[in-house]
């Protein structure tokens, strides 16, 4: 397969801002580098690296967030399903497989391509335990979210995105990427 460069840049609805991703697939593999810049609560700016091992599982997210008065680091880690958070063990997330950057689109890929969601129609829901992130806060916390193959599109496919009573079909490419993610993010480049 090879590996494959693409870049993405999302008009981010909640936080009237913007995040771009630079990101690299791999034989199973997704590594990426983000900038983010959002306007609410406060204006804030997010740097991010993303790192995971075979079948997409995050195996290490680096977050510093600025804002006017501060800026804050977060290093989350997942070492064969033992996470820690900034060098302490979180039992509460153990298990999970993938983080969840807040109001980052591009942190729903991994789920996503380790089943070919975007592929597959007619899957059964995926129930998953994350790592979440919030932003621009840096919290983390063990979230509980579903993923559901809708049906194939011309761009790739519709998933449902669900966790407690949110919901969003949410509309990925072929390569596993959000183009359109109603109440949250579209995708500006292509």
């Amino acid at each position: 397969m090879g590996s494959r460069n693409l870049v993405r840049t999302w008009d981010v609805l909640p936080s009237r801002g913007y995040s771009t991703a630079w990101v690299v697939l791999a034989e199973g593999r997704l590594t990426a580098r983000g900038r983010a810049v959002g306007l609410v609560p406060e204006p804030y700016w997010v740097t991010y690296t993303l790192e995971t091992v075979d079948a997409y599982v995050t195996s290490r997210l680096h977050v510093t967030v600025d804002t006017e008065t501060s800026t804050g680091i977060l290093d989350l880690r997942n070492d064969a399903g033992r996470w820690t958070v900034d060098g302490e063990h979180r039992p509460d997330l153990d298990g999970a497989l993938d983080c969840d950057l807040g109001l980052c689109p591009l942190t729903n890929t991994m789920p996503v391509l380790r089943h070919g969601l975007h592929r597959q129609p007619g899957t059964a829901p995926h129930p998953f335990l994350m790592a979440w992130v919030s932003v621009p806060g840096l919290e983390v916390s063990a979230n509980e979210q579903t993923y559901t193959h809708l049906a194939r599109a011309e761009h790739g496919a519709r998933i449902r995105y669900e966790s407690g009573d949110f919901r969003s079909d949410v509309d990925f490419d072929e390569d596993g990427l959000v183009l359109d993610y109603p109440q949250l993010a579209t995708a500006l480049t292509r």
